[in-house]
């Protein structure tokens, strides 16, 4: 999955430089173009995107907590903070995969101690603690299991694609 999101990403920004080239070479003006046809394909993908996606907040925050049902989720917001406590939810035996996609965004994420987590970061830049252990990065993918994952029961997979992106994850 990790290369697949590089490669779109990657694809992206050759397409975008060719394009701002080609305007530059020709005298026409890519912004012409680019806003309408990034807005058709924005509404074109929240129609027909994938039908685990739970929804896509432009500006604001997304709160999981108290008793809820976990489930694979993906979540996409524009600017804004996701605050996922999972001490009283109910997760399920195996892996559960929670992707985080948006442009800049804030990951707050809380586990009992028998959860195994794993946390994957695609970013231009990102900033994690998890579990006390501070990581930033630039450019470059964050990766982070915890010691219990390969042998916990029920394990926590989370994915996250931001351009900024800031990641906690805390045990309690």
């Amino acid at each position: 999955m990790r290369n697949q999101n590089q490669l779109f990403l990657g694809g992206l920004l050759v397409l975008i430089g060719a394009v701002f080239l080609f305007g530059t070479l020709f005298n026409i003006n890519p912004w012409t173009f680019c806003w309408p046809i990034g807005l058709i394909l924005l509404g074109v993908w929240l129609l027909w995107g994938p039908r685990t996606f739970t929804g896509v907040w432009l500006l604001g925050n997304v709160r999981r907590d108290g008793a809820w049902k976990v489930a694979n989720e993906e979540i996409g917001i524009g600017v804004g903070d996701v605050k996922l406590d999972f001490t009283q939810a109910d997760i399920p035996v195996g892996e559960t995969r929670i992707r985080v996609s948006g442009f800049v965004g804030d990951v707050d994420m809380w586990v009992p101690a028998n959860i195994g987590v794993a946390v994957t970061s695609n970013a231009f830049v990102v900033d994690a603690k998890i579990f006390g252990q501070k990581q930033s990065q630039l450019l470059m993918p964050l990766h982070f299991t915890s010691d219990n994952y390969v042998g916990a029961e029920r394990k926590i997979l989370l994915e996250t694609n931001f351009f900024v992106g800031d990641i906690t994850v805390k045990q309690r």
